[in-house]
């Protein structure tokens, strides 16, 4: 049996991730709920659980709506977000492991963005499943060419968060929960005028989104040849990175 990825963009900039393992989906973040079940029942599709990488309303927003549509579906959340993610029937925490869709999906604790944000892994697995290799929802804490704003957490956080994203095998697709590409790669130009390969990488996303198109996912490669945040070779590098941005433009 075959797994699909679907990218949904919802509301300004958000992106919901749906993934489908024959009649069946998995829904990443919902925002909100009309989009994601028009698309399932279009489809005929069955949903079976929502992942939640942390509680913000534009990550759980649509969850409740569509438990009173799919009351079965398990919600997997941060066991420590038990009050802020009241609705979850799966709490999880860093290194957990859980069966999804017949497949392996590992929990790693990434706060930064807030104080119980987690990742959702998927490794490689060709044999089971040969058409969806490796990747990770990683909600708002690494974005392509960004990271996620330290609302509760501290530079040092988002520091060891990078860093465990890092260490996934490049070829990892990185499926954020926002389409921040194109202006996070515009600052980056600004920050290293002189760096072929972060103007190429703007050039092309600027092509892709003025197409319509989405720019994700990324990848954990890309991330780490263009992305400022994933390069700082320190906390103090990466405080003072996110300082200059978070003036340059709100995320």
């Amino acid at each position: 049996m075959h797994s699909t990825l679907h990218a949904l963009p919802v509301l300004q900039d958000n992106v919901i991730w749906i993934w489908v393992r024959g009649k069946n989906a998995v829904v990443v973040d919902p925002a909100v709920a009309d989009p994601v079940n028009h698309w399932l029942k279009t489809h005929g599709i069955c949903l079976t659980a929502i992942l939640q990488t942390h509680h913000h309303a534009d990550h759980i927003g649509g969850t409740p709506e569509l438990l009173r549509e799919w009351p079965q579906a398990e919600v997997v959340a941060a066991a420590a977000d038990r009050l802020r993610i009241p609705f979850q029937t799966m709490g999880v925490s860093d290194g957990d492991a859980i069966n999804v869709l017949g497949r392996r999906v590992e929990v790693i604790d990434v706060a930064a963005h807030t104080s119980a944000h987690i990742a959702f892994i998927l490794r490689d697995d060709a044999e089971k499943d040969p058409n969806l290799g490796p990747l990770v929802f990683c909600g708002d804490t690494l974005f392509a060419g960004g990271c996620g704003r330290l609302f509760e957490g501290s530079a040092q956080d988002m520091y060891r968060a990078l860093q465990r994203l890092a260490a996934l095998p490049d070829e990892t697709l990185v499926c954020c929960a926002h389409e921040y590409t194109e202006a996070n790669l515009r600052w980056a130009t600004e920050q290293r005028p002189n760096n072929v390969e972060i103007t190429s990488r703007y050039q092309t996303v600027k092509e892709r989104r003025c197409r319509g198109d989405l720019s994700l996912p990324s990848s954990i490669g890309a991330e780490k040849r263009t992305n400022l945040f994933m390069q700082a070779e320190s906390v103090e590098q990466l405080a003072e990175l996110r300082s200059h941005k978070d003036h340059w433009r709100s995320n």
